[in-house]
């Protein structure tokens, strides 16, 4: 793994960057002594990654979902009891 001291890495970040991405890993020194390791995180590809609709299937919502308990909160604020 190659070696870039400090400077040449603030001269040169996006050419790093984009070469670490790749999965071209590199070392960030200062006087010749290593101070971090940059390299490609493990994300998952785009298309791997799903959040919408995750639970297609697995819950059912009610009809009347929206208006569920109503009686009961009208009855909290109302101060009813």
């Amino acid at each position: 793994m190659r070696s870039i001291n400090i400077h040449e890495a603030k001269t040169h970040l996006s050419r790093l960057v984009a070469q670490a991405a790749k999965g071209e890993p590199f070392v960030i020194a200062k006087a010749g002594k290593p101070l971090v390791k940059v390299m490609a995180l493990e994300a998952p590809a785009p298309g791997e990654m799903r959040r919408l609709g995750f639970m297609l299937g697995d819950i059912d919502v009610p009809d009347d979902f929206d208006s569920m308990g109503a009686a009961e909160i009208q009855r909290l604020f109302a101060g009813g009891t």
